[in-house]
C-alpha cells in the first residue's frame, strides 16, 4: 500500500508509525487531541474517535471525532473543549463552526480538528470511513500513561 502524498512510503515504514510508539510528550499535536479527549470525556461524549490523519491529509495530524446527544450536548463538549484547550495549552482554536445550529460543531486548532456531532450527523457524514485510510489510535491506553 502506498502513501497518498508520498508513494515511496510503504505500508511497512507507515506500520512503524502505530499507535504503540505514540508518544504524547513528543507530540504537541497528540497532547491537544489527548486534552480535546479528556474535555470531551468530562461531559459525557459517546463514541470517541481519533485518528491520526498526518500521514493522509495536509489538513491536520489529528481529529477528534466525539458524539453529542442534544444540541445542548453538543454545545456543552464544543465549550469544555475550548475551555480546556485555552487552560491547559493555551490554544484557542483557529476557526468555529457550527455552534448556532450544533448538530456538527467543528473546532479547528490547525494540527488538531475537533469534531462534535449529533448521532444522524454522524452516521450520515461518516468521518471514520471518509478517513478510513487514517490511522486509529488506541487513545484510551495513552491517556492511562
Amino acid at each position: 500500500m502506498q502513501n497518498l502524498f508520498n508513494p515511496t512510503l510503504s505500508a511497512t515504514t507507515q506500520s512503524a508509525n502505530a499507535p504503540a510508539t505514540l508518544n504524547p510528550e513528543q507530540d504537541s499535536s497528540l497532547q491537544l487531541a489527548l486534552a480535546a479527549i479528556r474535555a470531551a470525556e468530562e461531559r459525557k461524549a459517546g463514541d470517541i474517535a481519533l485518528l491520526r490523519v498526518t500521514e493522509v491529509s495536509l489538513l491536520a495530524d489529528y481529529f477528534v471525532i466525539v458524539t453529542g446527544y442534544s444540541k445542548v450536548q453538543v454545545r456543552a463538549i464544543a465549550n469544555s473543549v475550548a475551555d480546556k484547550l485555552e487552560e491547559e495549552m493555551r490554544r484557542a482554536p483557529l476557526h468555529t463552526e457550527g455552534m448556532a445550529e450544533a448538530t456538527w460543531v467543528l473546532q479547528d486548532y490547525g494540527d488538531v480538528i475537533v469534531h462534535t456531532l449529533m448521532p444522524n450527523e454522524r452516521d450520515f457524514y461518516d468521518l471514520e470511513a471518509f478517513w478510513g485510510h487514517a490511522e486509529r489510535v488506541n487513545y484510551e491506553a495513552l491517556l492511562q500513561r
